[in-house]
């Protein structure tokens, strides 16, 4: 039996007796700077994980069929480290069997997730259109234009939020993970960007040459698939997880500058890896996306960085950051603590850390 399980489970029967009605809906704050609940107007702050993988590498798909006790445990175990929002990953191909034809299944054990979301009190920051994994994607996805690629991302979104609409248990629905405009005249090759531990981070929402701005064919798209969505759910906010290099600075960039694509959105995310010796930087970086919404680290782990650097940078982010959410890949700190790995020992300061500061953070003490 897994280490603390016992504990999990324990949480888990606890939670059962929760209801979806007990779980209070979450909006953006009057003066539009925050978050708030919706019936009583009580300040809630984004305080969770990515729960993208399990110690496997596998994706949420590929276990949630075979292996759903993992899932509850784990969902126990977030919830007992002081979680209130995980962010699921889940993939285009695993969802459409064609550009416009959703899979009924895949629906129904997203609807079985958010059943277990409420009950063990946890919110649910659903991130979409996912291509991690290159083996998963269909070979006719790949071959749409950029315009018939949109119209089955605004059918994979509606269909999405047509299941989710009902729950209390959505804190949000986010777009893609790292979106990327094409740049250049000349057409890419790849909607995918390079990989990284076997997994494709960043997607491209155009390949062909477009003589509009690169910003101006962001909001396009976000707009395109905001639409498709309040179609089916007026309520549950949305997002989109940005690199940071999508501000207007030399080098790199993404097409989606912040205050430029922020429109449709209800509010910012951007992904945040501080770099040994760069706290500085990482915090000037954040301060661009401050652009008059609530702004989320929706990633972040001390991965370039120290772990006394990193904690830095978490407690200093919080006179921009509005939410925080790092990873949990399905193992407690005890477990990870009879670990031989670095990446075990980092992992087991950043789930102490995120265990002991997490009251500070939501502003309960």
């Amino acid at each position: 039996m897994r280490t603390c399980s016992l504990i999990a489970i324990f949480y888990l029967m606890s939670a059962n007796t929760l209801t979806a009605a007990e779980l209070d809906w979450i909006q953006v704050s009057p003066d539009g700077k925050s978050f708030v609940t919706a019936e009583d107007q009580k300040p809630f702050v984004p305080w969770g994980f990515n729960y993208d993988h399990n110690r496997e590498g596998q994706l949420l798909e590929d276990y949630w069929n075979t292996d759903w006790k993992t899932i509850e445990q784990d969902f126990a175990e977030m919830k007992q480290l002081g979680a209130n929002v995980v962010r699921i990953h889940i993939q285009f191909g695993k969802f459409m069997t064609a550009p416009d034809q959703p899979r009924e299944s895949a629906l129904k054990k997203l609807g079985e997730l958010l059943k277990l979301a409420e009950r063990t009190g946890l919110y649910l920051d659903l991130t979409g259109l996912g291509c991690y994994h290159k083996q998963d994607v269909p070979g006719w996805y790949n071959q749409l234009s950029d315009v018939e690629r949109w119209q089955a991302q605004a059918i994979f979104w509606s269909a999405v939020a047509k299941e989710c609409a009902h729950s209390p248990a959505i804190f949000c629905y986010d777009l893609m993970n790292e979106p990327v405009v094409q740049a250049g005249k000349k057409r890419g090759t790849d909607w995918l960007g390079p990989g990284f531990g076997g997994k494709h981070f960043v997607q491209r929402i155009t390949l062909g040459p477009d003589e509009r701005p690169r910003p101006e064919i962001a909001a396009a798209w976000i707009k395109t698939l905001v639409e498709a969505i309040r179609k089916q759910d007026q309520r549950h906010l949305i997002t989109v997880g940005l690199v940071p290099w999508s501000l207007e600075r030399r080098g790199l960039q993404s097409g989606f500058v912040p205050d430029k694509v922020s429109q449709h959105l209800d509010f910012i995310c951007v992904h945040l890896y501080p770099e040994k010796g760069k706290v500085k930087e990482a915090l000037e970086t954040l301060k661009g996306f401050d652009v008059g919404k609530p702004l989320v680290i929706e990633e972040t782990f001390p991965l370039k960085s120290s772990p006394q650097e990193f904690e830095e940078f978490l407690l200093k982010s919080k006179q921009y950051a509005d939410g925080w959410i790092g990873f949990y890949w399905g193992q407690t700190p005890e477990e990870l603590k009879q670990g031989k790995t670095i990446g075990d020992a980092l992992t087991a300061s950043w789930l102490k850390f995120f265990e002991k500061n997490g009251p500070q953070f939501k502003g309960e003490q």
